[in-house]
Formats: structure tokens, sequence, C-alpha cells
């Protein structure tokens, strides 16, 4: 079978063999039992019930209780961490330790705090007594989180001191899965003591609950006593937590070295990894449909983050195995020079240098080893920034191509699985190292080295390979399905048989897992059943801690190939039925959750830069990640983190479809401008400069800008030279690419479809172009006509059609939505629209002015014309008023435009007639009079022209009253009226002249003859 070499190496991916050995003489090995394969409802034969009745030691339980308090101290580490949260924040913490009255008693509380005698207390404790019962019920859910943190501790001090008494063997090569559960429960416990000592608040909420209740119940609560040493205890808590790993520290110690080689292989630079062909197909093209296999698979795609997390916190608490052996000392250095901060929780973290040089420098003997710890802080300050920029550059180059030969030829991913695994968990610990340190490390002298504007590349790749493993999951099952069957069965009875001891209870559960195995067949994959190897996970997890601990009756560290084959076995087995869990654990980037700012940052710089715009929908995607920060063990949660993931994630869409809408109105005004061109107005220049150069007459002047003419600007004289328009097109591609890559996804049960961000922002960006091309003044009254405004919303709509092709946009819905608000009074915003504003232009300049005379109706044109007059700027009414326009104008607004205008315009028409009916009726209607009986009734007064009067009556009224001249109603009738020269009223018989010119004359300012009828 194929091995590592001794140096440290990328990985050598391999089909695997076993080769056979015989037994021994004299030893009997017992055969496979239960061959048949049939599965119960647990997934195993009935034979396996009798592995039931075991010796003492599987009594232990060590797999049972490895799962389930892993899983246990993951939800009181959440739980502690949302205490922390809360009482940090102002806004959600409790009102009792925010409440001026309860000022005294909380530090009654800190300063007594353990010892707490509430009888004798009553002056210190009167607020607390007052509202006892609201603060047992609002506090009690932090206390029993408190309790549980006890007794987490309890358990884990029960199960460590077993596994020591049962001197167990751990290699993460050979027994993984009890490996790595042993390193997790120890990294999860001295987490959750650090994250515990850093809640500030801990003993006011504490001491203030027992007060309550005992209060409340006359006794405290039983917990309290023990809860409250604990508390005292962990004041200083890497100095307790020394003194309790202290007998651990040969367990740790054999479990830490087992990574040695693996870290070390792990733990190289980009120049190796290209020096290797890490992670490429076409480097060993000969053996690109052989399976890539390992002697450690479930190694193969640990994170590199997670076991700086074993090594560090692991020597952290077991300083002294430091001097025990030269590999600790190498494995400590190196993992120290990756990192400057480790992970506690989401975006609680650990400085470990620093604290790792308080603990050290505290404890006699360790003066080398602070040596050690500041050279190697000093190489990561200086490396580890360069280090994981090359790690980045690299694997942005290696997944692309991994993804783009996947993609071509899905086939490949039965065979080389393993690599899509390895590259997820690659990039998942650059991403996470990046985004720890970018939020953290505040004073550098090499801040490039903690921003990288390309990190979207990579996150995008990621989404490409976990999009394909999921849709190509028929591929991954028929491949496995027979690779279990005709292979990993075949090599594992090999290997059962072969074992020199092998007792009956484990020979039964062996032999169970090659039944199980040989029984799989394609028929399952085409008749879609659902597989479940939970069971036979469960009991290799279970055979290892049997097996792994001293004087076993089938020792793991002596039959090493079992572990092997059965890691192998497990990675397939999870490709069949666990493929989800698989990539969460391969390439979860839950915890960008908590790191908001650095996520926009990011965001940012990638919408700076060009190339990364097609990659931006990986924001977007990240943020369908968040749901699996939620923890049972903390509900509570899950509105807090819904709302950062959909307000995350909806500030990226915002922003993605603000930028693609204002790059299509940008080319719909470059198009509209080039349309403009072609308008006939503009052809005037042209025409004249022809006519001009024909005749050769006045010369064009020096100086002049020479005007290029439509279609000029799409002659190139170097294909280099880009225009605007390239550049918007080229950006709206790469955009449109994003926004158009996926059509929905999920955010915490919340369906988001991107697409229709940006059928949003179009629709109110278009409907805003299209008011502001009218170009409406209400100050000085002018606006565009509606056939120049009708060439520019053409050239608009043709543009927005022509993005069907580039996003999955319904254009035609957008265009109808946004025309059918303009043919109203308000858009659904309520801001003005074309009806509105051709309306009140329509009344405010052509209806006032047609009033005053300004305007007239030349039936010849079929248009109002204007009456020009000298001193007042030049208006044409026929351009806004003729057949073409009032076409234009129909097709702008539409019927219900048109209705609209129309009902307006006539409603102010009939209004000024009615008025002008109102006034004639309430002065007698004079010209009336005239009509009927043709001779003018005596003193008659008349306020309204005379020559209307006059036009109808054919003979003046000679007691008219005149405000006008008296031409006008002489050149209608063609007989002046006696009143024609009068300013005013002319007298009839016996009434006396009240005429302007005879008052002038009475007060001697004027003369007889200065009157227009001196008859008078």
């Amino acid at each position: 079978m194929s091995r590592h070499a001794a140096s440290p190496s990328p990985v050598t991916i391999t089909c695997w063999r076993p080769q056979p050995r015989k037994p021994r003489k004299g030893k009997s090995v017992p055969r496979p039992r239960g061959g048949s394969g049939t599965r119960g409802d647990a997934g195993w034969p009935p034979q396996h019930a009798a592995a039931m009745s075991l010796p003492s030691v599987y009594q232990n339980k060590f797999a049972e209780k490895l799962t389930i308090l892993n899983d246990r101290g993951r939800g009181v580490l959440v739980r502690i961490y949302n205490i922390k949260k809360t009482c940090s924040d102002p806004k959600t913490r409790p009102n009792f330790l925010s409440d001026k009255a309860m000022e005294p008693c909380v530090k009654f509380i800190n300063k007594k705090f353990p010892n707490l005698d509430v009888r004798s207390s009553t002056q210190h404790l009167g607020p607390v007594h007052k509202d006892k019962g609201d603060i047992v019920r609002a506090l009690g859910p932090f206390y029993h989180s408190f309790v549980d943190v006890l007794e987490f501790r309890d358990h884990v001090y029960e199960l460590l001191n077993t596994i020591d008494a049962n001197q167990c063997f751990f290699d993460i090569h050979v027994n993984y899965d009890f490996t790595k559960g042993y390193l997790d429960l120890v990294v999860t416990y001295v987490s959750l003591v650090l994250l515990l000592a850093r809640t500030e608040d801990r003993r006011a909420l504490v001491g203030m609950y027992h007060c309550a209740h005992e209060m409340s119940h006359g006794a405290s609560d039983p917990s309290f006593a023990r809860l409250g040493q604990m508390l005292l205890e962990y004041e200083h808590p890497l100095k307790k937590l020394t003194e309790e790993f202290g007998p651990h520290t040969k367990a740790v110690t054999s479990a830490l070295l087992s990574l040695h080689f693996l870290f070390a292989r792990r733990n190289q630079g980009a120049e190796q990894w290209r020096s290797d062909q890490l992670l490429s197909l076409l480097s060993t093209a000969g053996a690109m449909l052989s399976p890539a296999s390992s002697d450690t698979m479930a190694c193969e795609y640990l994170s590199l983050e997670v076991m700086e997390r074993w090594i560090l916190m692991g020597f952290l608490v077991c300083p002294g195995a430091l001097g025990m052996s030269p590999q600790c000392l190498e494995l400590w250095r190196l993992a120290l020079q990756g990192s400057l901060y480790l992970t506690l929780l989401r975006d609680e973290v650990l400085q470990v240098h620093k604290v790792t040089e308080e603990l050290l420098g505290s404890l006699k003997g360790y003066g080398k080893r602070v040596a050690d710890l500041k050279e190697c802080k000093e190489h990561a300050v200086a490396q580890s920034g360069p280090l994981h920029r090359g790690r980045r550059a690299y694997l942005r180059g290696a997944v692309r191509e991994l993804e783009a030969l996947l993609e071509d030829q899905p086939g490949l991913l039965g065979p080389k699985a393993l690599f899509v695994f390895m590259a997820l968990s690659f990039c998942r610990d650059e991403v996470s190292w990046l985004v720890r340190h970018a939020e953290h490390v505040t004073k550098t002298k090499t801040p490039e080295d903690f921003t990288d504007s390309h990190i979207a590349e990579m996150l995008f790749l990621m989404e490409q390979l976990r999009s394909l493993v999921r849709r190509q999951v028929g591929v991954l099952q028929r491949y496995h399905v027979q690779y279990l069957a005709r292979f990993d069965a075949l090599v594992l009875s090999e290997i059962i048989q072969n074992l020199s001891v092998c007792p009956e209870e484990e020979s039964i559960i062996l032999s169970s897992f090659v039944s199980s195995l040989s029984a799989l067949s394609v028929k399952g994959v085409d008749d879609k059943e659902q597989f479940d190897f939970t069971p036979l996970r469960l009991d290799w997890f279970r055979l290892q801690a049997y097996t792994s601990v001293a004087k076993a009756s089938l020792p793991l560290a002596t039959n090493p190939d079992v572990g092997r084959v059965m890691n192998l076995v497990v990675f397939h087995t999870k490709l069949l039925d666990s493929l989800e869990e698989l990539l969460a654990e391969a390439s979860d980037l839950s915890d960008l959750c908590f790191y908001p700012r650095i996520m926009e940052k990011m965001f940012v710089a990638t919408m700076e830069e060009p190339s990364m715009l097609r990659y931006s929908i990986a924001f977007p995607l990240l943020c369908s990640h968040f749901s699996r920060c939620v923890h049972p063990m903390c509900p509570e949660e899950y509105p807090q983190l819904q709302a950062v993931a959909l307000g995350l994630c909806n500030k990226f869409l915002e922003e993605m479809a603000r930028q693609a809408s204002g790059c299509i109105m940008d080319a719909c005004a470059e198009h509209h401008n080039l349309s403009e061109q072609l308008l006939p107005k503009h052809c005037a220049s042209t025409v004249s400069k022809a006519r001009n150069k024909k005749t050769l007459k006045h010369p064009a002047k020096k100086g002049e800008p020479e005007r290029d003419k439509p279609g000029a600007e799409s002659q190139r004289k170097d294909r280099t030279l880009t225009t605007n328009m390239d550049k918007l097109h080229l950006t709206l591609a790469e955009l449109s690419l994003s926004l158009n890559h996926v059509p929905n996804f999920t955010v915490f049960e919340h369906t988001v479809t991107p697409a229709e961000y940006l059928s949003s922002h179009l629709e109110t960006r278009f409907t805003k172009a299209v008011v502001a091309m009218a170009g409406y003044s209400q100050a000085t009254q002018e606006v565009a006509r509606p056939s120049e405004v009708l060439v520019g919303l053409g050239a608009y709509v043709t543009f927005i059609q022509s993005l069907a092709h580039l996003v999955g946009l319904d254009t035609g819905r957008i265009i109808r939505s946004v025309l059918l608000q303009q043919t109203q009074p308000r858009d659904a915003a309520g801001e003005q629209t074309l009806t509105t504003i051709y309306t009140n232009w329509y009344l405010e300049a052509l209806l006032r002015q047609a009033s005053m005379g300004a305007i007239v109706l030349a039936p010849a044109l079929q248009a109002f014309t204007t009456v020009p007059r000298e001193g007042e700027p030049s208006f044409s009414a026929a351009e806004f008023s003729d057949v073409s326009e009032m076409r234009a104008l129909a097709e702008l607004i539409g019927p219900y435009g048109m209705k609209f205008l129309s009902d307006n315009l006539m409603w102010h028409v009939s209004s000024q007639v009615t008025e002008l009916k109102v006034r004639m009726r309430c002065r007698g209607q004079v010209w009336g009079a005239g009509a009927r009986f043709g001779v003018p009734g005596p003193g008659l007064g008349c306020q309204d022209q005379v020559w209307g009067s006059g036009a109808r009556a054919e003979v003046p009224g000679p007691g008219l009253r005149c405000q006008e001249q008296g031409r006008g109603a002489g050149a209608r009738v063609g007989v002046p009226g006696p009143g024609s020269g009068c300013w005013d009223q002319v007298p009839g018989p016996g009434r006396g002249c009240r005429c302007r010119v005879l008052q002038r004359v009475r007060a001697g300012r004027a003369t007889l003859g200065d009157h227009p009828n001196p008859s008078r």
C-alpha cells in the first residue's frame, strides 16, 4: 500500500490496497457471520443484537458520551456567548442591571459574592425584595445556563478521568472519530471556561437570582453553592485549567502528537503547493479516472484552523508537555507561526501569543519557552500575512481549474470527490483566517495582508463546487454504491480474515459491516432509495473506543489497517446519505454572520474591482449559510441571527441592483443622445454647411469645432480604445452574470430572488428618467416637445428590451408598468407623471395665452399659432399643437392621459364661458335686449365690450357703457356707435355724462376738442 514519505510533503492521493496476510499458525480467525446482509429497521442484521452483551470495558460508552457531550458543550457555549452579548448591549441588557435603584444591590452582590446572607442583608437588598418575582422570572434562564456549565464540567471531568484510567490510544490516522471527539471535547471545555471568565456580569446575574429565589422560596437554589465556588475558581481561568489538565497531560499529548505529520504536511506555503500541483487533475492526466484515495481520508479535508486550535489550546492547558518531546515543541512552534488569533466561538477570539506568554511567564522554568514564543510571534507578524495571501492566490487558480473541469465532465466527480472536499476545506480556512484577522488586527505596517479585493472569487468558486455536488448527487451515489459493494466490502473482509486475533464480539460487528456493504447495489440508487448508514458509523465509533483502550482484545494500535479501511468506508457512506453534513463540515462559513462590518468592507472592495463584479453574488449566497449558527439549546438567538442575515443579504443585493440599474440608465442615456442626433432639427446646420460649401459663401470661422456626424462614434482607429459605452456594456454584463447566477435561494426560510431587486430598481429609475426627459420647468414654463420625448422614450425602451439576453428580467412587464403609470396623474410613488406635466403646461401656457389672444387657431396649419408681439420672447405654439405633436402626446400619455388632459382643458374653458355668462346675466345682458328689439333700452349700462352688442344689434345703444375701445365695434358693424370713441359711459337721454374726457374739461385739464365725438 502507498504510504507517505517521512518528510512533510503534500498528500499523495492513491488507491489504497492492503496486502493480504496469512493467519498465524495455531490461531483461528472467526469467519464473518450473517453474510446475508439483510437490513432491519436499524440497518443491521439480527446477529448484531448479540453484540450488546459485552464485558465491562465496553460499558464506558466513550463514543456515546463524546458525541453527546460535544453537542451539549457546543450548546452551552452558545448560551454563555448569548449571555455575554446580551449583557454587553445596553438595548438588550436586563433592566435590573441597568436600573439606578438596583445599583447599590449590584455593588453589594459583587462585593460579597458568593457569601450572600439574604436575611441579614435586607437593608442592602430592599429593591431586590420588592421585585423578587420579576427578577426570578427574568434572570432564571441566565442562572440555569450557568448551572448547565457546572453540570457540563462535572461530566467532562468524569469522562476525561475514565479515559485516562483506561489508558486510551489516540491516533488521528487510525481511530479518527475517537481522537477528533476527544480533542474537540478538550477545546470546547477550554473555550467555555475562557468565555465564562469574559462574561463580566456573571456574579451579578447569579447573585441577584440567588437572593430573589431565597426571598421567594425561603431557601437558596441547591446548585448555588457549587456554582458560586466555580465562578470564584475561574477568576483566573488559565491557571485553574492548567491545574485541571495536569493529570490528563499524557492523553492530550498523545492525541496532539498524532497530528505532527498531518499538520506539517498541510501547513505549507503556496510555492510548495504549486510544485506539487495540489488539487490539479491535469498534472496526472493518465490517472484522471483512478479513484482518489488516501490512508487518511477524513484528515485530507480536516480544517487546518481546527488543528491549530487543538494544538495551541492543548499545549496552553498542558504546558508541561512542551518539555516532554522535541516533536511537541516543534508542533507547538509551527502552529504559533500561522495565526495571531484563534477562534473561541464565532467572533470571540483568543490572542494566543499574548495569553500564552502571560501564562508561561507566571510559571517557573519556562523561560526558554517564552523566548521561543516571542520568536514565533515575530515570525507570525511578519510572515503569516504573505503566507496566507499566497495561498489564496494559488487556490483561486487551482479551484477555478478544478471547477471548470468537473463542470464540463461531471462524471469525474465520482472518482475525484475527495478533491472537491479538500478544495472546499482549504478555501474555507483561508477565508476564515482573513476575516478573523481583518477584524481584530487593528495596527499593522502591512494592511494589505489583511485585505483582499479578490476574495469574492474564492467565495464564488466554493458556492460553485457546493452547487455542483448537489446537482450531481446521482453520479456520486452510483459510483460509491458500487465502490462500497465491490471494493470496500472485499478489502474489509480480507482484512478481517487476516487478523491474528479477532474476538467474537468484534468479529460480529465487523462482519455486519461487510454484510451491509455487500448488499448494496445500483438498483437502490435507480429506485431513489434513502440510504442511512448512521448506525454503521456509530458502531464503528463504538468499535474504535472499544479497541483503543489498554489491554483490548483487538488493539487498534497494532491493527491500523482496520482503522484505515474503515475511515475510507465512512467517507464513502457519507457521500451516499450525509452529503449536506459533509459539505458543512468542509465548507461551513456561518461564523461570518458575526463579522458584518468586515463582510461589508469586502463587498465594497469587490464592487470597486471591475473584474470581480461577476462574483459579487457570492456575498448574498453566503448569507444562506448563516442559518447553521442557530443551536437548539439557544432558540432565542433565532430572531437576531435572522435579522442580521436578511439585512446583510438585502444590503448586498440592493447595492448590486443599484449599480446595475444605474449602469442601464447611463447606457439608455447614451442611446438617447445618439437618437437625438438624428432628429430633424439637427440637420439644419449640416444642410447649411453643405449649401455654403457649394456656393463658397461664408467660410467657416477659425476655431469653430467640427460637428461629428451621427455614426462617427462607431468608427474605431484602434481596438484598444474604449468608449464610455464599452465600459457600460462590460460593467452591465458582469453585474448581469452575477444577478442572473441563481433564480432564487433561501435565507432563514425566506426565498430571495436577486433579479427582482434589479427589476424594482430599474422600474423606479426608468420612471424618473421618463419624467426627466420632459424637462419641465414650472418657473419658466419650458417643456420638451412630445415628439422629442417620444423619440427618447423609444431609445430607452429599445435598450431595456435588449436586456432580456443578459438578465432574466420580464422587461415587458417593467415597460408596461412604467408607461401605464405615465397615463395617470400620479405614479406609484406619488410623483408627477408625463400626464400631469403636459396637462399643467397646456393649461398654464397654451390655454392662458389663447385666452389673452396671444395664440389663435390657424386652420390652414391645422394647429394653433402664436401672434407675434414686440418685446416678448419668441414662442411657437405650432411646435406643440400640430397634428404630429398631438399624436406623439397621445402615444406618450395614452388614452387615460388624453382623457385627463381633455377633461381639464374642457373644465377650464367651460369655467371661463360660465364666468362670462354670469357676468352678463348680473349686468342685465344689454346686448340681448338690443338684439331682440332693435332699439337699446334707455339708460342701460354695460360693463362688457360695446362691439359685442353692436355686432349683434346692428345699432349700438346710445347709452351703453364702454370699457374698451369703440373702434372695435365700428370695425365690426361698419357704423360707429355714438360712444365709439369714448373711454367711458356715453350719456343717454336724461342722464349726466360721466365720460372721463368731459370730467377733465370741467376740471380745466382738457378742451372739448379732445373728445372723440364733440357733437356729444
